[in-house]
């Protein structure tokens, strides 16, 4: 087991890496002062890890909620759901919630702890690569709206984060490749050997292989970790870990969401990024290439869907980055080397979403 932490002085929280983590007798108890718990996890998850982890909660009282899978059900009404269990339940203040499972039921588990009572303890435990090295990691909770992705949430750190790399075993090639996505990115924005490791070894990567998987989470972890050190509530370093996610939310808002994944929709973006970046004289033509290249090996899209420039941008303008009504873009000044700006011309950003979008829905 590998341990890293997140220094938020006395609301510092370890990251626990490693395999079989959800069966260790101890773990949970050594790190939260709770013995009433709130188990949520989703119908996928659960019938695979959750007889692990119940069985490793000897002594606590245990009450679960099982939601419904996938991004369209990472509503209000969802974390209204947890909610209505956790005082069914009789829980008080004291008690501790646990998020067994990807990024949706991470942030909407978080996002329900963060209101309960007006805040209770949770553990964040996922079991995707997504969840693993970005979504777990860093306090940001929430659900989705109907005119935006994450737009209704709170920050509410957890407790710890324990990433038991043994559920990645049990995770579908799609989700896998999608969690890539977000280890490239650490990459692109802060890292340019980490770069040229995920390049060397993309194919253990692909393949599963235990010691590539738990080298990448630790970087990745590593990187997120003193980001959210110095700046927990994105006010301005923060903001770099959104790297193609403004074009992203667009596209899993316009597509509708779980029509493409998360980390799909960020490959692309990061793709459009990075073509931004080209056009504005940062980026040299063969950075852009190889930023296409690692994605498509990865295999993750670089093209958007035909959403139209019109639909796009109106998607865009409720990015969370938006700064009095200017959209500001992470962009890459060099591979390993990222900026967020609002200075570009507008008509590039136009003549952009014209070439990726489309001036018109097709």
């Amino acid at each position: 087991m590998e341990t890293l932490t997140i220094d938020l002085g006395p609301r510092s929280y370890p990251i626990l890496i490693g395999p079989g983590l959800l069966g260790e007798s101890g773990l949970l108890g050594a790190r939260i002062r709770a013995r009433d718990v709130m188990l949520v996890s989703n119908v996928t998850v659960a019938p695979l890890w959750s007889p692990r982890l119940t069985g490793a909660l000897a002594g606590f009282r245990v009450a679960q909620c099982i939601l419904p899978d996938g991004e369209a059900h990472k509503t209000l009404a969802t974390v209204s759901q947890v909610l209505d269990a956790m005082v069914a339940s009789g829980l008080n203040r004291d008690c501790a919630v646990l998020a067994l499972g990807g990024g949706v039921v991470g942030d909407i588990a978080g996002f329900a702890a963060a209101c309960y009572q007006r805040g209770v303890d949770f553990v964040q435990l996922p079991t995707t690569l997504l969840a693993q090295v970005d979504s777990s990691v860093g306090g940001k909770t929430g659900v989705d709206h109907p005119r935006g992705k994450n737009l209704i949430g709170a920050f509410h750190q957890p407790v710890a984060v324990l990433a038991d790399t043994d559920t990645l075993r049990t995770l579908p090639d799609r989700e896998l490749r999608a969690g890539l996505a977000e280890v490239i990115k650490y990459g692109l924005i802060r890292d340019e050997k980490f770069l040229a490791w995920i390049e060397a070894n993309l194919e253990r990567l692909l393949g599963r292989d235990p010691a590539a998987l738990a080298h990448a989470i630790s970087v990745s972890c590593q990187c997120k970790a003193g980001i959210v050190a110095c700046d927990e509530r994105e006010q301005g370093e923060r903001a770099l870990l959104n790297l193609g996610h403004t074009f992203g939310h667009a596209i899993e808002t316009g597509a509708g969401y779980g029509a493409w994944l998360h980390g799909e929709a960020v490959a692309a973006g990061m793709a459009m990024a990075s073509e931004f970046s080209r056009r504005l004289g940062w980026l040299e033509r063969a950075d852009l290439e190889r930023v296409r290249a690692v994605l498509t090996r990865a295999g993750l899209p670089v093209d958007p869907p035909r959403l139209g420039r019109s639909r796009a941008l109106e998607l865009m303008r409720m990015d969370k980055k938006v700064r009095a009504g200017r959209i500001r873009l992470v962009l890459l000044e060099r591979i390993g080397s990222a900026v967020c700006t609002g200075d570009y011309p507008d008509d590039a950003l136009e003549a952009l979403l014209d070439d990726q979008f489309g001036s018109a829905v097709s």
